[in-house]
């Protein structure tokens, strides 16, 4: 599944849970020397307010010395940075990862493909997370 052509929105499938998947997520970033900012669990939040909801979690994460660039030459992209990824099951119990994709975010930005760069590392971390052992 892949929406990047029509909203910016990169979508793949997760063989772990979304607990799992978001774990993945922010270990891996980590491990890919970037820092975590936060990790939101929607369907807890909605428990709290009484409400139900299926798993959603996303993580925050990213590394200032690849976004500070891209904000400087642009500062309407810090509504989009740092980076986000979300881990979600739909109705069906499948496991799914969200993000936005770096073309869509250099387009709407109007960043050049050299400031850019750092965002791409977005799509080889998602897909270890989601596909990986």
């Amino acid at each position: 599944m892949t929406h990047a052509q029509t909203t910016g929105l990169e979508t793949i499938a997760s063989r772990y849970t979304v607990a799992e998947t978001a774990q993945r997520i922010a270990a891996l970033a980590e491990a890919r020397h970037m820092l975590i900012f936060a990790r939101i669990d929607f369907a807890a939040d909605a428990r709290r307010a009484g409400l139900e909801m299926q798993d959603s979690q996303m993580v925050v994460f990213g590394n200032p010395k690849g976004g500070t660039p891209v904000m400087q030459a642009n500062p309407t992209a810090a509504i989009d940075l740092p980076l986000k990824a979300l881990a979600w099951r739909d109705a069906a119990g499948a496991v799914w990862v969200s993000y936005n994709a770096p073309s869509y975010l250099a387009a709407r930005h109007q960043i050049s493909p050299e400031l850019a760069k750092p965002l791409e590392g977005i799509v080889a971390l998602v897909r270890d997370a989601a596909q990986g052992e």
